[in-house]
């Protein structure tokens, strides 16, 4: 039996999906809300698999959305799943990590 895991969403992340839902509701009415659905479907993916996808560091891993070409970056552990970034994959493939705040010397 798999585990459902709470999922947070940085605020980057949030930023970012908001922005995409919006631009494709621009581009055709309701596609914004396909997208969001795509991307929903994509973390339920994550959720029961978090192990299964594309390592980007130790702690950080990609798994790609089906129909659009966005990926959702994030990090897991036992009880939850951090939504990094929701990323386009066409631009600026390094943005994701300016998502993490700056470590505290």
């Amino acid at each position: 039996m798999t585990r459902t895991r709470a999922v947070h969403f940085f605020p980057a992340a949030e930023v970012e999906l908001r922005d995409a839902v919006a631009y494709y509701n621009e581009q055709c009415a309701g596609l914004g809300y396909e997208f969001a659905a795509e991307i929903r479907k994509t973390i339920d993916r994550i959720n029961h698999f978090p192990t299964a996808w594309t390592k980007l560091s130790s702690r950080t891993r990609r798994c790609l959305a089906n129909r659009f070409p966005y990926a959702v970056i994030f990090q897991h552990n036992d009880t939850d799943i951090f939504i990094v970034a929701v990323m386009h994959l066409k631009r600026e493939p390094g943005s994701w990590q300016a998502n993490f705040p700056k470590p505290i010397r």
